[in-house]
């Protein structure tokens, strides 16, 4: 009589976005009819697929490089709890998901022991530090990637690689025409409508809100008939965005939980850079990108960057088809300058409309959770 044991999986996923994207890709291989084992670093999204936590990663949130310092030896401790578990359990796979500088050092263990390591969601290497990806080499089996401009950026340093394509595409659901998401918002189809994007945390809101509301003033003395619109994030309470508009001298109309469908209703966007960017091509709607942070990060930052632009809309393209408005270039004379083009320069607007269909088509048909389901679940055979 021959006993088989389940596969076991290793997951560390640093943050809760990881968990999120981690926890998909387990639900989806549990729906191939696959059973195993998984045990690592997460939170809520991953324990209720069934992953036992041995760490919390919400435990470890912080922000910035000071509390990271501050709070390195939490660290190093959860780091340690990570590294015996490979040691004691020998999973037959680790699925490491974003984190870097966390997860390589975990990598690390697992090389030592022979087990293999999947990279899903990898590091900006294509963007800054970007000679970490020999070491990346060393330590990973596998890159699961999100867009396809990484999939050569690693074929090149002999990494095996899969474009799996971005989780963001599968979670654009917004069917709604521009009509009827005004009127579901109660908003007036036949006036323009400028939505504002400032970020999803409160350091963003606080950076980037006063130079968009700046803007709307000026937008709103050309035309005062423009309609302001801020859909917040899930991880912003709605008294504190209420709190950073209080002394606006224009009305801005707050949309709880519902972005999708406020890009969808709005002529033209301004918003934060990062996944957002993405978001609004996909959703078709013009924009404008606003990018300001601490004066001393942007000083180390702008010595790092490696890359012409830093909004993920135009790093898709592998050119500039949004503005961006970068740090002291972020100014409301000039941002309301490009929203007012967007608005009024029909052909300037369906330039940028036929480039964002581009990037879209670019980006692919989605199905990623799925797709690093098949790669896990390839790893686990082949290792056993």
């Amino acid at each position: 009589m021959t006993i088989t044991t389940k596969p076991t999986l290793m997951v560390s996923a640093g943050e809760a976005s990881s968990d999120m994207h981690a926890a998909h890709a387990l639900v989806a291989l549990q729906h191939t009819g696959l059973e195993f084992d998984s045990f690592g670093m997460g939170a809520g999204q991953l324990l209720a697929a069934g992953t036992e936590l041995l760490v919390d990663c919400r435990e470890l949130a912080v922000i910035g490089i000071v509390d990271v310092l501050i709070n390195y030896p939490r660290f190093v401790k959860r780091l340690n709890v990570l590294k015996r578990a490979l040691h004691e359990r020998r999973p037959d796979l680790l699925l490491i998901v974003d984190y870097p500088d966390f997860n390589l050092k975990l990598a690390a263990e697992a090389r030592k022991l022979g087990i293999p390591v999947l990279f899903y969601i990898s590091p900006q290497v294509w963007a800054w530090r970007s000679k970490r990806v020999t070491k990346i080499g060393k330590l990973v089996d596998h890159m699961a990637v999100l867009f396809p401009f990484e999939v050569p950026f690693y074929e090149n340093a002999n990494i095996p690689v899969t474009y799996v394509g971005h989780p963001l595409i599968d979670q654009i659901d917004c069917q709604a025409t521009v009509d009827d998401a005004c009127s579901l918002l109660g908003l007036d189809a036949d006036k323009p409508i400028v939505a504002l994007l400032p970020g999803s945390r409160n350091g963003e809101l606080s950076r980037n809100l006063p130079c968009m509301l700046q803007t709307a003033e000026l937008i709103a003395r050309a035309k005062p008939d423009c309609q302001f619109i801020l859909p917040t994030a899930p991880t912003l309470e709605r008294h504190t965005v209420e709190e950073a508009l209080k002394n606006s001298s224009v009305p801005v109309s707050v949309i709880e939980a519902n972005t999708q469908l406020a890009v969808r209703a709005a002529n033209a966007v301004i918003t934060a850079s990062g996944t957002a960017t993405l978001e609004v091509a996909l959703l078709g709607t013009p924009m404008a990108i606003v990018y300001i942070v601490n004066k001393i990060n942007y000083a180390i930052m702008s010595r790092l960057i490696q890359i012409d632009n830093i909004g993920l809309v135009n790093i898709v393209s592998g050119k500039t088809i949004v503005k961006e408005f970068v740090q002291d270039a972020a100014r409301a004379d000039a941002i309301s300058t490009e929203i007012l083009r967007l608005l009024d320069d029909k052909q300037y607007r369906n330039e940028m409309l036929n480039e964002l269909a581009i990037v879209k088509e670019k980006m692919g048909e989605g199905g990623a959770s799925d797709n690093v389901a098949t790669l896990i679940a390839e790893m686990l055979n082949s290792s056993r």
